[in-house]
């Protein structure tokens, strides 16, 4: 009997990490005033209304949409990329709209013709869709943030997530150059993750790599990935894109063409309308700031440590002990977080807090901490 093709794909990738919380999601339900769910990064606040306008006015859309995108979404994209973050000299051809992030995440190395035997290179503590996406392919993954580890090594494509998902971590601009130089000495793709570029709170203003203080004003061999879904609550729209290097984004054009790739036309006019305006973005960070500060100090009064966590929209917490352990407690007081081995071997003593829950939701948090502590 031959067995089918979607369980031998299955089984080259890893577990789905969250199917572990099962258990604990039910301790946490049971708390007298229901969970208080910080697992994931999931917005919970309206959608702008001008993006929900521009959304309704696009409605009527019959025709299919085209995988290059409308001229206005890539526009838009380029005009935010140097009003809000500094980058130069990049053109629409430079830019794709996606179906969200993790889908463009996941697909990549397929995508740039990655393949068995090939090396993958991510964070060590990283997304986990960095390790399925080379699995998917039969590449080797490998997580490390040392550059030397890997000898003679040369990889074909190399993840940087700066502000990071789990820690929050943001990579120096110093440091990010050298990766940036690294690459290209080595024909390296280098592609950045910087879809929390925006969910900052201390210490510096994270730097996108297509920066010229990051790319020397080229953007050759380098690429960016960013998504709306954190800064404008499009989670449920799936916009995002990628921008960079010319030639590898026609490469990544002409693939995806003949998978028949496409954003839709409606969400492509909602991306414009988001990427258009900042007011709405600077009223999300400040919800955000009020809630992070609030949870923070609960935290730390409960006995954690918060490292790291300058930015995204989690804090990297620990009490000095196993993660699961620290899922236990928090469960048991009805509050649900993501262990930190979720993310890599690194983060064992970890677990990942987000603060992307309602007020009601995180004022329900402090006060369990507060009244443990």
């Amino acid at each position: 009997m031959v067995e089918p093709v979607e369980t031998r794909v299955s089984q080259q990738l890893p577990d789905f990490p969250w199917d572990k919380l099962t258990a604990y999601a039910a301790t946490a339900r049971a708390h007298p005033d229901g969970i208080v769910d910080l697992s994931v990064g999931t917005p919970v606040d309206p959608t702008p209304e001008v993006v929900q306008e521009a959304l309704r006015e696009a409605a009527d859309s019959p025709g299919y949409p085209v995988t290059v995108g409308l001229p206005s979404t890539r526009q838009a994209a380029v005009d935010w990329l140097a009003r809000c973050h500094g980058v130069e000299g990049l053109g629409v051809d430079g830019v794709i709209p996606t179906i969200g992030s993790k889908e463009l995440v996941a697909s990549l190395p397929l995508h740039l013709g990655v393949g068995k035997g090939d090396l993958v290179v991510y964070p060590e503590l990283a997304y986990p869709t960095y390790e399925v996406s080379a699995a998917l392919v039969g590449a080797r993954g490998r997580a490390t943030d040392s550059l030397t580890a890997l000898g003679p090594e040369v990889p074909k494509l190399l993840w940087l997530n700066s502000p990071s998902n789990p820690t929050g971590r943001v990579l120096p601009v110093e440091h990010l150059r050298k990766v940036v130089e690294w690459c290209r000495e080595r024909g390296t793709i280098l592609v950045s993750d910087e879809c929390y570029i925006e969910c900052f709170w201390e210490g510096e203003k994270p730097v996108s790599v297509l920066h010229p203080s990051v790319s020397g004003g080229s953007v050759d061999g380098i690429l960016a990935v960013h998504s709306l879904s954190k800064r404008s609550n499009l989670a449920g729209y799936r916009c995002s894109f990628v921008a960079g290097d010319p030639r590898i984004v026609g490469e990544l054009l002409a693939v995806r063409k003949n998978l028949g790739l496409m954003m839709p036309g409606p969400q492509q006019v909602a991306m414009v309308a988001a990427l258009d305006d900042d007011v709405h973005a600077r009223e999300q960070h400040a919800r955000y700031a009020a809630r992070r500060a609030k949870l923070r100090e609960a935290l730390q009064s409960a006995g954690f440590a918060i490292d790291h966590s300058e930015a995204s929209l989690y804090l990297w917490a620990t009490r000095g002990e196993d993660c699961w352990a620290s899922v236990a407690w928090l469960a048991e007081r009805g509050i649900l977080a993501a262990p930190g081995e979720f993310y890599g071997r690194a983060g064992r003593s970890h677990v990942r807090v987000a603060f992307t829950a309602t007020d009601e939701r995180i004022d329900a948090a402090v006060a369990r901490l507060t009244l443990t502590a």
